[in-house]
């Protein structure tokens, strides 16, 4: 079903009983599996259905059976998933959420509204992400965790808020540099792994990274938010 308002990119393929909603906007050769519903209605007591709001989906991505992705609640404003993401099958993205390029949601994943996830990101089966958290780009979250805190880039998350090291899989496969994950690691010694005392933000602001990705990692903690997952107590 495709609601009125509705613009569909070339080649899209939508499997019968998927639900296009008003307000969605698809790229270029987009799947929409059996029963996904893609912009409906935020599950936010305060809104107002009559608010302008839409979803957004870039061109190449897949959303298999049973997703949901909620439009916006700010009007004129909407969900943004990137392109050449992979929604498996019965994962969620809550309102006003934000997804980079290449992202992958395992069976069952959830997004609270306004999650922001950047390019690259794995989250895994079961895994439920609190809402207004950042989850950074490159990092993986294992299945069934609880993720409330922030999520630095290239990092592994293991159980509720806690980090597991790096995500050293993904950073080979993309074809991170051995200087990258050098400065990589030892940026994440000097967050993770110190004895100096002092948050996060703090120790991030006193390092200095010697390539482009040690300095994507430490530029994370520059904004607090919700706070960092921690190293395992």
């Amino acid at each position: 079903m495709i609601e009125p308002g509705v613009t569909l990119g070339a080649d899209c393929n939508l499997a019968p009983f998927a639900v296009v909603k008003s307000g969605s906007v698809l790229g270029d050769r987009v799947t929409v599996d059996h029963f996904a519903v893609v912009g409906g209605l935020p599950q936010d007591l305060k809104f107002d259905p009559a608010t302008p709001t839409g979803v957004r989906v870039g061109s190449g991505c897949v959303l298999r059976e049973g997703v949901t992705v909620h439009r916006a609640t700010v009007a004129g404003g909407f969900t943004e998933i990137g392109a050449n993401c992979l929604l498996m099958a019965n994962s969620h993205v809550g309102h006003d959420c934000t997804l980079g390029d290449n992202v992958i949601l395992a069976n069952g994943a959830l997004l609270g509204g306004h999650v922001h996830v950047g390019k690259n990101a794995f989250i895994s089966g079961n895994a439920v992400v609190h809402q207004h958290v950042r989850v950074g780009e490159g990092c993986i979250i294992s299945g069934g965790s609880r993720v409330g805190l922030d999520v630095p880039p290239f990092v592994i998350v293991d159980g509720k808020n806690t980090v597991g090291g790096l995500n050293l899989v993904g950073l080979r496969r993309r074809h991170h540099t051995a200087e990258e994950i050098a400065d990589l690691k030892d940026c994440y010694r000097a967050i993770y792994m110190s004895d100096v005392k002092g948050s996060a933000s703090d120790k991030a602001a006193s390092i200095q990274a010697k390539t482009e990705t040690g300095k994507t990692f430490l530029a994370f903690f520059a904004d607090r938010g919700r706070g960092f997952i921690h190293a395992r107590r």
